[in-house]
């Protein structure tokens, strides 16, 4: 399972020491959502593969591998104020970023976000006045956009905002579900100090009424979408199905 963090300068603390507590708490990777915490993987050399880390071209991510046996994907989190500036963005970042995420908040930037499929996740889709719908959860189906379930609230907030938050989550959750959606699951930590072990949130998930299998679908795909993008980028991969190789013919 994976945890998506924020490292700085976006957060409190370093991709390395989130990839540490990450592994010690039993995760086999952090997508790293801090465009400037690790470089890019860039368009130049190196191989793709389903199996982890192999086809990443980044140094900085292959010591953290090295150093604590924990994938470390990067990726970005654009934060834009409407849909064409998120459009730019994306296009920039798309070609240098395992992981491309837009974050929500308002019914522009959400539809635009499930409406693009160079989009891996739509994040935080209910912050703001943001809102989400059968619309939006069919268009996340059929292009292939996956849908934050953000659970830092149940971790950190209290009051009146966590239960407000918690009923967005149960929501999101009803609609995404019934239209199958693809979903994401995170604590959303911005400090190495916010991660919790993957059994920590799916027992906390739980006890609000979640489906524990559900949580962790949400928690391995992360994972899967990383996988995904590195064979798409790599050499030998031409479209879904169609691999570039040697064939033999039998004599």
């Amino acid at each position: 399972m994976y945890e998506a963090v924020h490292a700085r300068p976006d957060g409190d603390a370093t991709a390395a020491r989130h990839a540490a507590t990450a592994a010690q708490y039993g995760y086999e990777g952090v997508v790293v959502r801090t465009r400037e915490a690790l470089e890019p993987v860039g368009n130049a050399g190196g191989s793709g593969s389903g199996g982890g880390a192999v086809g990443d071209r980044s140094p900085e991510a292959a010591a953290l591998r090295k150093e604590y046996g924990i994938d470390a994907v990067d990726a970005v989190e654009i934060d834009a104020d409407d849909a064409t500036s998120a459009s730019g963005a994306v296009g920039n970042y798309r070609p240098e970023r395992t992981v491309v995420c837009v974050v929500g908040g308002d019914d522009g930037l959400n539809r635009f976000a499930v409406e693009e499929p160079r989009v891996d996740v739509l994040v935080r889709p209910m912050d703001g006045s943001g809102d989400f719908n059968h619309v939006l959860a069919k268009a996340a189906r059929d292009n292939g956009v996956h849908v934050e379930f953000d659970l830092g609230p149940l971790f950190r907030a209290t009051g009146g905002k966590r239960v407000r938050a918690l009923a967005d989550l149960r929501k999101l959750r009803e609609i995404a579900t019934y239209y199958d959606a693809p979903h994401v699951v995170s604590a959303n930590p911005r400090s190495h100090l916010q991660l919790r072990a993957p059994r920590e949130v799916v027992a906390a998930a739980e006890a609000v009424g979640f489906d524990a299998e559900w949580v962790r679908e949400g928690l391995r795909a992360w994972g899967e979408i990383a996988a995904r993008n590195r064979e798409r980028r790599s050499e030998a991969f031409i479209e879904p199905g169609v691999r570039r190789g040697r064939y033999e013919e039998d004599g």
